[in-house]
């Protein structure tokens, strides 16, 4: 029910620019919301269904996406060129459910349990997007080539190395939805907290 839209960092990778100094980076984390109606557990939750996010042919409870963008500094050496420098900007936008109407104060007690919960959820995504960001930018930094004018080999190979981190990354995103959305998973008990009585 909660899913992840992933930005190709193939396609992430042409928006990479030059001209950086610094290396350290810290992500923007946006939160939008999404209005719900109703003060009851399963109105809210039916809402949901109704108003949540739409991703691939449903829809989702929340979602996270990202964008991530460069800038790289290669520098030619000689015939030589190196990836001198390489800051990311990372924005992570969260996007939860968030009701419209003043709920009874039990109802508003379990649906704060649902919100953190699902909350914690996402950033935990965020997190994943974050440690990506930290290993493209461990593979970038160093990287050279002989006799490359141009810089067109270190580009070439910084490009290589990208598609089994995204693999990798895209891997994950699935397998921690897939284990927390399962019977007995944490969300799918936020789930059924949530709605019984």
């Amino acid at each position: 029910m909660i899913k992840q839209a992933i930005i190709s960092l193939v396609a992430a990778a042409s928006l990479f620019g030059s001209n950086v100094s610094a290396q350290s980076w810290e992500p923007i984390e946006k939160i939008e919301h999404y209005s719900i109606k109703g003060t009851a557990p399963m109105e809210l939750y039916q809402s949901i269904g109704e108003r949540g996010p739409k991703l691939g042919l449903g829809r989702v409870i929340a979602h996270t996406s990202f964008k991530l963008t460069w800038q790289r500094d290669y520098q030619q050496q000689g015939a030589d060129c190196v990836l001198a420098t390489a800051k990311p900007k990372l924005i992570i936008t969260y996007t939860l459910p968030k009701p419209t109407q003043k709920l009874p104060s039990n109802v508003q007690a379990k649906w704060d349990r649902f919100y953190d919960g699902i909350a914690a959820h996402e950033k935990l995504h965020g997190q994943f997007m974050q440690d990506l960001t930290q290993q493209i930018q461990d593979v970038s930094i160093g990287l050279s080539a002989q006799n490359d004018p141009g810089c067109k080999k270190v580009r070439a190979a910084l490009q290589a190395q990208l598609k089994p981190i995204s693999d990798a990354h895209g891997a994950r995103h699935s397998e921690y939805d897939q284990v927390e959305m399962s019977p007995g998973g944490a969300v799918h008990q936020l789930i059924l907290t949530f709605l019984n009585p």
